[in-house]
């Protein structure tokens, strides 16, 4: 490669005690000038490029001047430059990262053709995501009232990243370069880069903050979202850059992160900042830590889900004799099977796992192609959204699921019913009715004698009505009691099955249902429990009541004929009356016990009819009061976990 670099390296003002006038000519892999000044610094580069891009006048060479204002604090984060779909509109106006001159069109990214042709494929992608997105935005919406809010957490923190995620660029692939302490991190990045951009050296921690380094502009807004400065971006080979449409890496950013073994806090803290905020990971080990329990433990092991975007490669290859980069190559590749991780091989989806020495160059190449590849097809951005919904889902399961059945039966709910008009007495009401019902066929249809004989026994005891009888006085409690124990068993049979939050919820539902129950169900006991002002009559009662009369009527007109032949009023024929007599002693009972055979029916009916009452009554307050809350909290179980359903894929 001839192409010359133009490599930004700028020092903060607050770093230095003094400034002095510098003038002097480097040669590295091209020509820099740099001249420092008090308070600016003005750079003029001169690179030798492979197209002019409409300029001639310098047979090849672009001149540019630029102006850095190192006073930025570290950390400092800008607002985004670029357009929202990525297109590279806004310049890395930071001053320390070389600029683009509006008017020459050099650097204009929106004047190149799309190279890309996977628009189809990615669009379908996106919109599968977008309805995850909005899947797990309803699940926490619907669960906040009812999940514990640190379980929700990170869920919302999912939905927060990725937005803040696509709003940015779409064009530009985030890769973070991670690694322990002497893996050789940066020795990689530079290598990847084509030019040293971070320091390396036998000091530990080498690397003390972050540095960036991308491919192509537009990435402003990328890079202060991971709090990375502008004095710590830097530019790769220019013959890589941004105006080579088919340079290799076109759309990549790499970030070198400190050790994330380092004995300094801080560095441990910038790791898993920018580690939970990039589109992927090359995990960068070597011959001696390759193994390191912090490392799977902390690191690959919880993110085995990110496999698609995450590259595992075994640095320092070079000091292995023989076979020995294979064997441990192959040790590695048990220990991520161990984790969980899936490796992309045969064409299958997962993790990149490559060997290398980048000192000495060895295997960089097929890592870059790789990375060629992988910035390409532009879907890392999606593909770690997505794992990181995958990762929300797996730790939200025991919440929305535990693969057994749940809901409430018929079964819970009849027995439920039966429950409570157990509490009211409805069987007790029914039974009452129909005795009230035969009493009244008796008194209509009933021998005067017999009549006159139960008027006398109801003057001494008072009769039955159809009121509630009394509850058995059994070691059961009372009809609270009862009905509190009703709401319990419905409540623990509704909530079976369903996850600790969701089952409380349903519990909860039905104890403040059951609130002022008892007091209800006493007062509908009472209400439709009371006997009607007038019973019903079947049709045949008047024919019942005519034969029972005549046959009163034959008795007393024999008695009298009877009585008028013993005192000599009438001519004695003890025949006729006695015969008449007979008619009417007998007659009468005959009718009255045709008239309790003929009631049994209908009074039994009655009884039922009564009892039914009472039961759809009772069931009616407690549906209202108790099944229709906790059904709602089924329903609403039900709704998020359908949306569970659509977040999990």
């Amino acid at each position: 490669m001839t192409a010359v670099t133009a490599v930004t390296d700028h020092t903060d003002h607050t770093e230095h005690a003094e400034h002095a006038e510098r003038t002097g000519h480097t040669e590295r892999t091209g020509h820099a000038e740099r001249t420092g000044h008090a308070g600016h610094a003005e750079r003029t580069e001169h690179a030798e490029r492979t197209e002019h891009a409409g300029r001639t006048e310098h047979a090849g060479r672009t001149e540019r001047t630029e102006h850095a204002d190192g006073t930025e604090p570290a950390g400092r984060v800008d607002p985004p430059r670029e357009d929202v779909d990525g297109s590279g509109g806004g310049a890395w106006d930071d001053g320390l990262i070389a600029r683009r001159v509006a008017d020459s069109g050099v650097f204009d990214v929106e004047a190149m053709p799309d190279s890309y042709a996977h628009e189809d494929e990615l669009q379908g992608a996106d919109a599968v995501l977008v309805e995850r997105l909005d899947a797990l935005r309803e699940l926490v919406g619907l669960s906040r009232a009812r999940v514990d809010g640190a379980a929700l957490a990170e869920a919302g923190h999912v939905l927060d990243e990725a937005a803040a995620r696509r709003r940015l660029s779409v064009r530009h692939t985030v890769v973070a370069i991670a690694g322990a302490t002497g893996s050789g991190k940066s020795t990689l990045f530079n290598a990847l880069a084509g030019v040293p951009l971070s320091e390396t050296g036998l000091r530990r921690p080498t690397t003390s903050a972050p540095i960036a380094c991308s491919w192509t502009d537009g990435a402003a807004g990328l890079l202060d979202r991971l709090g990375i400065p502008g004095r710590l971006r830097r530019r790769p080979l220019q013959g890589q850059g941004p105006k080579d449409v088919d340079a290799p890496l076109k759309g990549l950013v790499l970030v070198d992160l400190p050790d994330h073994d380092s004995a300094a806090v801080e560095h441990r803290q910038q790791v898993d900042r920018i580690l939970a905020l990039v589109d992927a990971v090359i995990w960068v080990v070597d011959p001696e830590k390759y193994a390191d329990a912090m490392l799977h433990e902390r690191y690959l092991r919880p993110l085995a889900g990110h496999a698609e975007v995450t590259f595992v490669v075994l640095n320092q290859v070079d000091r292995l004799p023989g076979e020995a980069a294979d064997l441990v190559l192959d040790d590695l590749r048990r220990l991520l099977d161990e984790d969980g991780i899936a490796l992309g091989e045969h064409g299958e989806p997962g993790a990149t796992v490559l060997s290398l020495s980048a000192l000495t160059g060895d295997g960089v190449d097929e890592l870059r192609e790789s990375l060629d590849q992988f910035t390409r097809e532009q879907g890392a951005a999606a593909r770690r959204i997505a794992a990181d919904i995958d990762a929300a889902a797996l730790r939200l399961r025991p919440v929305y699921a535990t693969g057994r059945k749940s809901g409430l039966s018929e079964d819970a709910r009849e027995e439920f019913t039966d429950r409570l008009a157990d509490a009211v007495g409805a069987e007790a009401a029914g039974q009452a009715a129909e005795r009230a019902w035969r009493r009244n066929a008796n008194k209509a249809c009933g021998t005067p004698w017999l009549r006159l004989w139960r008027w006398y026994e109801s003057q001494r005891s008072p009769s039955d009505t159809l009121t509630v009888r009394p509850l058995p006085s059994d070691d059961e409690a009372t009809a609270r009691q009862r009905v509190e124990h009703a709401v319990r068993i419905v409540g623990e049979r509704a909530s079976a099955g369903l996850p600790g939050p969701w089952g409380q919820a349903v519990r909860e539902a039905a104890t403040r249902g059951a609130e002022g129950l008892p007091e209800a169900l006493d007062d509908l006991a009472v209400s439709a429990g009371s006997p009607p002002p007038r019973l019903p009559r079947p049709g045949w009662w008047p024919v019942a009541v005519l034969a029972q009369v005549s046959m009163t009527i034959i008795q007393v007109i024999g008695g009298l004929w009877l009585l008028g032949q013993i005192i000599g009023v009438l001519d004695p024929n003890l025949g006729v009356p006695v015969l008449l007599m007979l008619c009417g002693i007998i007659g009468g009972p005959c009718v009255e016990w045709s008239c309790r055979m003929a009631a049994k029916g209908p009074a039994r009916r009655y009884g039922l009819d009564a009892e039914r009452r009472l039961r759809e009554a009772a069931a009616g307050c407690g549906r209202a009061r108790v099944l229709d809350p906790v059904a709602a909290e089924l329903l609403r179980y039900r709704e998020v976990r359908e949306q569970y359903v659509k977040v999990t894929g």
